[in-house]
């Protein structure tokens, strides 16, 4: 056999392999999309917004909260036991973030494989305040945990521009991103947010990651606490596993900091309450950066830190979720 022709073989083998490869991914992230919608449906309703829908669940009566989860999360981070523990006094909604849960990415946001744009906090906050318009939120304290921190005070920046019901009474940051950091984000992140790691790694990761490495990553987002009972069974990280969620969560953390950048520029304007509460334990996004850093820039900024506390504090010590809540909305005249 000639080398041209070993060659031809050798690509025409390569191609065959490369088919059946995708073919069988393309599989099993069917497969895992399917199971993990099967086992987490929606638990709340849907609204209709510019672009897309929003998922939201809605109970209780009063001043209105407002829980928006983390990266890689959705709303079960906050039914999970925190919700029940406000509807007795406050109307409190949860939501999908864009790209996340059940709700849409951003409009206009490039969703194919090989993209590489995030949805940024800003038109996050304008794309949740167009469904909290429809479903009769008025002036609400505004709740984040970790990457939803960082929307809840881009919520706040759009309060500057505007005079409207929506704007919020009060910011509550639990853990929450505010400020620049130093470095990248690791590999992770960066290749997973990539074009080349969005269109072929993000797949297989998807179709065929073990649920060890799932339940891994929950204990490790926890440390050096543990998880409550019943909460990695609850909280459906299966649904952050599937390829276009897997994506766009990827693509939201990786281009997250020069938006937080030019956020803080603005961050003196703010004369809102905000309740800060923030482990000292927490690696994930650590209170010397980011908690530390904003009350130096916002006066109306109280932090509160929970010794020894890791990256969750609104489920492993909730009471003290629910105390910075209460302040921030006695702050603004709401209790």
């Amino acid at each position: 056999m000639s080398w041209t022709k070993l060659a031809r073989s050798i690509l025409t083998l390569t191609a065959l392999m490369a088919g059946v490869g995708a073919l069988a991914t393309g599989y099993a992230t069917s497969r895992q999309v399917n199971a993990a919608e099967a086992a987490y449906p929606p638990i709340g309703n849907f609204v209709d917004v510019t672009g897309g829908r929003v998922h939201y669940v809605q109970e209780g009566s009063g001043p209105h909260v407002i829980l928006l989860h983390g990266a890689g999360g959705n709303l079960r981070e906050f039914t999970f036991d925190l919700m029940d523990r406000l509807t007795d006094r406050y109307t409190v909604t949860a939501f999908d973030r864009p790209g996340l849960g059940y709700t849409d990415r951003v409009p206009g946001v490039d969703t194919g494989p090989f993209a590489t744009e995030g949805d940024a906090p800003l038109p996050q906050a304008a794309m949740l305040r167009e469904a909290a318009a429809q479903i009769g939120i008025e002036n609400p304290v505004v709740v984040g945990h970790s990457f939803g921190g960082i929307v809840a005070l881009a919520w706040a920046l759009q309060g500057l521009d505007q005079d409207s019901p929506l704007d919020a009474s009060a910011v509550v940051s639990l853990a929450g991103v505010a400020m620049p950091w130093p470095g990248d984000l690791g590999w992770y992140y960066t290749y997973n947010g990539s074009a080349l790691g969005g269109a072929f790694l993000t797949p297989v990761l998807s179709g065929f990651v073990p649920q060890s490495m799932v339940d891994s990553a929950i204990a490790e987002t926890f440390t050096p606490q543990a998880p409550p009972t019943g909460y990695a069974a609850y909280i459906g990280a299966p649904l952050t596993i599937r390829t276009d969620s897997f994506r766009a969560n990827a693509r939201q953390v990786n281009t997250l900091r020069p938006h937080v950048v030019e956020m803080a520029k603005r961050y003196p304007e703010l004369s809102l309450p905000i309740e800060i509460l923030h482990g000292s334990a927490d690696t994930i996004v650590p209170a010397d950066v980011h908690s530390r850093e904003i009350i130096k820039l916002v006066p109306s900024a109280k932090l509160t830190m929970l010794d020894g506390m890791g990256h969750m504090p609104h489920q492993n010590d909730p009471e003290a979720a629910v105390a910075a809540i209460d302040r921030a909305a006695s702050r603004a005249g709401l209790r």
